[in-house]
């Protein structure tokens, strides 16, 4: 596809930010893998969060055909977004202080468990208030994040901090502020987003590593199968009784 095209410049966009991802989150992707294998090792569970669009992310590693059983959503009522009306209304949530706490307290997520906090720009009291409860509860953090927002935007917590303030691990996705890009003549405002495509593409490289390090410790990872290849159902189902106690998704 020629680069001349929008689409072709979207498709080079996208590939660059894949490459600086894969070469200059090497080193945390790899700690935030190990972090999940340990846990899983260690008996503990994992949880995934993202509020908006940075949901689309936690969704990915969650309940589906090659991915970690134990990979968990934690939901909060209402702040995905478009699944609201108005769909201003998620946006709106993600500014509420206290409603990551009381979620987190009524959630089963304990001391030694993982939580991975998505949220593109760390700015909002949610994904900040939801890493320090988290912390405060015995958690380890790892926040997927685009760290220019720190430095170009404001932040909306009361702290003055950002999400990448409150993690053990910080995986940032390289994405500029705006999440926008394209730009052409005709065209008013910049467009094509790209950070869904880098952020699920970071998720799973941990995912990835953290299926490795389980290997490295002589543990079979609990990964599931397509339900539509032969025998799928059968061997999810094995994952599932055998690891119920830590499967959220499946009562």
């Amino acid at each position: 596809m020629s680069e001349s095209t929008l689409a072709g410049q979207f498709f080079g966009a996208a590939i660059g930010l894949l490459e600086r991802v894969r070469d200059e989150e090497a080193a945390n992707i790899d700690a935030a893998g190990k972090a999940i294998a340990e846990a899983v090792a260690s008996g503990g569970r994992v949880f995934a969060f993202g509020a908006g669009h940075s949901s689309l992310a936690a969704q990915d590693v969650v309940y589906r055909a090659g991915g970690l059983a134990l990979m968990n959503l934690l939901t909060v009522p209402g702040v995905t977004g478009v699944d609201v009306m108005p769909a201003t209304l998620g946006s709106a949530l993600e500014r509420v202080d206290g409603l990551a706490s009381a979620v987190l307290d009524s959630s089963p997520a304990k001391a030694g468990d993982v939580l991975v906090i998505i949220s593109l720009s760390g700015r909002n009291a949610l994904p900040v208030e939801m890493a320090l409860k988290a912390k405060s509860l015995g958690l380890k953090v790892i926040g997927v994040t685009s760290v220019a927002y720190a430095t170009e935007t404001g932040s909306r917590h009361v702290s003055g901090t950002y999400l990448k303030d409150h993690c053990d691990i910080v995986l940032d996705n390289k994405i500029a502020v705006g999440d926008a890009e394209l730009s052409a003549e005709g065209i008013e405002a910049p467009f094509a987003p790209a950070s869904t495509v880098v952020t699920s593409a970071l998720m799973q490289a941990m995912v990835a590593t953290a299926a490795g390090g389980l290997v490295e410790r002589g543990i079979d990872p609990p990964m599931l199968r397509s339900g539509n290849v032969d025998g799928g159902h059968e061997w999810n189902g094995r994952v599932m009784t055998e690891y119920g106690d830590r499967i959220f998704y499946s009562h």
